[in-house]
């Protein structure tokens, strides 16, 4: 297997202040704390998960995509905007690949092939994890996966094909250490 090589753009936008709770507790003295998975961490596990799909989009196996953490309130504008629902939701995926046309044979031989946009909505993956218990950063990880999927041409209209991507976020999650209790 050919190693992918992928780059990641993180982007916190936090129009509310967050209390999250990191390892089952709150935030200590109320004061505001964020989720610290790093850029690089971020990077390893989108390598990992996209060597794992093995995608067959860029000859040189080589992508880029973004990553946004943000409120309640963002997603909800975000969701209103793009899917006419208007209510938060905890993950928008938009994939690059559906809209635009193919680039030109230089350019994906030369350049990382930009996947899209994944947005995480921090509140509501906090109230998930909470409601799960499980970590915070399992369930930022969980809808990662989700909305790599998305860009990647997954989707799920009905149970059959639902259930298939939640078997392959469970793989792609225990590929990074990840161990998801299922109901």
């Amino acid at each position: 297997m050919s190693t992918v090589q992928v780059e990641v753009c993180v982007q916190e936008s936090f129009d509310e202040v967050f209390e999250l709770e990191l390892n089952g507790l709150p935030a200590a003295n109320s004061s505001s704390s964020r989720c610290t998975i790093s850029v690089e961490t971020w990077e390893d596990w989108f390598q990992k998960w996209l060597e794992a799909l093995q995608p067959d989009f860029s000859p040189i196996q080589s992508y880029e995509l973004s990553l946004r953490l943000t409120g309640d309130r963002e997603i909800q504008a975000l969701n209103a905007q793009y899917c006419q629902r208007n209510q938060p939701t905890d993950v928008l995926a938009f994939a690059a690949l559906e809209t635009e046309g193919p680039p030109s044979e230089e350019i994906i031989t030369s350049l990382p092939l930009y996947l899209g946009d994944i947005v995480i909505s921090v509140d509501t993956a906090q109230r998930q994890a909470k409601a799960q218990q499980h970590l915070l950063e399992t369930e930022l990880a969980w809808l990662a996966t989700h909305g790599l999927l998305h860009l990647l041409g997954w989707d799920h209209p009905d149970d059959d094909s639902l259930t298939r991507m939640l078997n392959q976020q469970q793989a792609l999650l225990q590929i990074v250490g990840f161990r998801l209790q299922t109901s």
